[in-house]
């Protein structure tokens, strides 16, 4: 589910659950292994990327709607271990977004150092709402660090889908590159990061990123019952199965 690519000292970690990278709980424990033992490999930074056109299509809902309240709770609890585990990161990590990044793909390039996406027709937000899901509420704080207060409630509450050019000026990525150069441009921006003094840089990152790793803690201390309610919730299943109608529309 994850194919490892080393370059050098920089480890490329892509996700590999195809046909879109949808996250299960075995591909979020996956990624949440690879990140926490990277260093230990000797990488001194890492590179996020998955398949050409898409990066994450967010949670599995097809498989999710399977899963009982106990499953729900797992998944979870994996999902707040594996972005806090993204957060508190020993080594910086950049985004390789290489294509369209809804929901949970958009939330794991939240909390990477740098986000680099693919150029073109692409999408990414935080569309939670719009399928019945109540946004996270340490997610939307976390959120709310990158891109200021009022754009996190703004992005959020309506569900929003933007387009590159409006994620760049908004500065929920940091820059584009041609499809083709997404994962070569995160490369060099971690090259350029590892190069300077290693201790002062780790320190500092250490210290900028602490809000991160604090407000995961919350959520996962207080908030995993009242995700699961949130799940199980009548109008929340409804748009749930809608969607899932909708998915094997398209595939039919």
């Amino acid at each position: 589910m994850i194919t490892v690519h080393d370059h050098g000292s920089i480890r490329e970690l892509r996700l590999s659950r195809p046909p879109a990278n949808a996250l299960s709980p075995e591909l979020l424990a996956a990624l949440h292994e690879a990140v926490e033992k990277a260093p230990d490999g000797g990488a001194r930074a890492l590179v996020l990327s998955g398949a050409p056109g898409m990066f994450c299509a967010g949670l599995d809902v097809p498989l999710l709607l399977t899963f009982d309240r106990a499953g729900i709770h797992a998944m979870w609890r994996a999902l707040y271990g594996m972005l806090r585990g993204l957060a508190a990161s020993k080594i910086p990590i950049a985004a390789a977004i290489t294509g369209h990044s809804p929901a949970g793909g958009a939330v794991i390039s939240t909390y990477c150092d740098h986000r680099v996406m693919a150029e073109g027709s692409y999408k990414i937000g935080y569309n939670e709402v719009r399928v019945g899901i109540p946004m996270p509420v340490a997610i939307m704080r976390c959120i709310a660090l990158l891109v200021g207060h009022r754009q996190a409630e703004r992005l959020c509450v309506a569900g929003l889908l933007l387009p590159v050019s409006e994620a760049l000026s908004i500065r929920l990525i940091d820059e584009t590159a041609p499809a083709e150069q997404v994962v070569e441009r995160a490369l060099e921006w971690c090259r350029a990061i590892t190069a300077l003094p290693a201790r002062a840089m780790l320190r500092t990152r250490e210290a900028a990123r602490a809000e991160l790793v604090r407000l995961m803690d919350e959520g996962l201390a207080g908030e995993l019952d009242q995700l699961v309610e949130s799940w199980f919730d009548d109008e929340t299943q409804a748009h749930l199965h809608a969607l899932v109608e909708r998915l094997a529309q398209k595939k039919a």
